[in-house]
């Protein structure tokens, strides 16, 4: 039962097409009287389909699956279509030909109920401000706060002061309507130049005078940080921090920007030890040379099933030679930079050289 908007996202990643999916739904059945006259009604049923389509909105975080019923049903025929969309809080029933590990992992990491430390980022310069939600699997924006703002003039600052809090009061709206306090384990602010300090000395003013109990109990999750634009791309600098990374050491977004960040010095550094693109990380994994596996999770929602598996089969491999694996969420900026390295990316235990000269074939893929 899905019980938050970020269950639907795991749904999305556990669903394939060819599974059966079994959950209540509304369709509109036509009635005819006897005497003739037709009438339409709209009903709730249960339905069972085979899966065709799925179809997934990260930004309202909806969920519709399209297919065939293949269960008997008063009002629906076998082999009709229907479109069910999965809703929250109702319960719905999932069956597969074939449960390999990685869909049992992300059911696991659904249900771990720590996986929930949820990071907030107000990334702003002067005139913009993003507000973001980085929870374990996603990056969701929740709010993008714009405010024209004035020059100075010589001899009057009035109008750009004026402007000034008018954005400020804008993005303290944003942080309590978009903000969950009891969710939240920390709060980055982040701009270039003095923007965060001065927003934070107003923030905490203003809650002073509104007699805001909510912020001033949070004030210690407030953490400062420097970022080079007030862009949500800038997320990735912030969460590179040294500071944040120490405060936010438990969350799966950090340690996924870590890893990201420890590829691409490896690569810098010594080239023969960081391998991407699938026929050079299978090679490398062969040689049981894999010490840490970057993978992306939109590969697993391959639709071609040997390929699908074959992506597991490199990540079970990895596993039992004793290698880690991090599964990337493709909402996540890190995930984003895996996917244009081909979504799979391998820091090695020792060098291996010269792979790329018989690879002909391989090679050319990653161009």
């Amino acid at each position: 039962m899905p019980e938050e908007a970020e269950d639907m996202w795991h749904t999305y990643n556990l669903l394939q097409i060819g599974d059966s999916l079994m959950a209540s739904t509304i369709r509109k059945v036509q009635t005819e009287s006897s005497t003739g006259s037709v009438g339409s009604s709209r009903v709730r049923t249960t339905l069972c389909v085979c899966v065709d389509t799925i179809d997934f909105d990260s930004q309202a975080c909806q969920l519709r699956v399209k297919g065939t019923n293949i269960q008997e049903n008063q009002y629906v025929k076998m082999g009709a279509y229907h479109t069910i969309e999965l809703e929250l809080n109702r319960k719905f029933t999932l069956a597969k030909k074939i449960w390999d590990s990685v869909v049992l992992d992300r059911i696991e990491q659904a249900c771990d109920p720590t996986q929930k430390a949820d990071v907030a980022a107000v990334v702003m310069q002067e005139g913009l401000a993003n507000l973001v939600l980085v929870t374990p699997a996603m990056t969701l924006l929740r709010a993008k706060v714009e405010v024209t703002i004035p020059r100075k003039r010589r001899g009057s600052c009035t109008q750009h002061e004026k402007a000034l809090d008018r954005f400020y009061e804008a993005v303290m709206q944003g942080i309590l309507r978009h903000i969950n306090f009891d969710v939240v384990k920390c709060i980055l602010v982040a701009s270039p130049g003095f923007v965060k300090d001065q927003f934070m000395a107003y923030l905490f003013r203003e809650a002073v005078r509104q007699d805001s109990k909510i912020l001033l109990e949070n004030k210690p999750k407030f953490m400062l940080v420097h970022s080079s634009s007030g862009h949500k791309y800038s997320l990735k600098e912030i969460l590179c921090d040294p500071a944040v990374t120490a405060r936010l050491s438990d969350t799966k977004a950090a340690g996924e920007v870590k890893a990201l960040e420890d590829f691409y010095k490896m690569l810098q550094h010594e080239p023969d030890r960081a391998f991407y693109g699938l026929a050079h990380v299978e090679k490398a994994s062969e040689a049981l040379a894999i010490d840490i596996l970057l993978i992306s999770d939109n590969l697993f929602r391959h639709q071609d099933v040997t390929t699908r598996s074959r992506y597991v089969r490199l990540v079970d491999n990895v596993r039992d030679n004793g290698g880690t694996v991090r599964i990337f969420s493709s909402l996540h900026v890190s995930g984003e930079q895996l996917t244009q390295l081909s979504g799979v990316a391998a820091i090695l235990r020792f060098p291996i050289a010269d792979l790329s000269e018989p690879e002909d074939d391989s090679s050319s893929d990653e161009e």
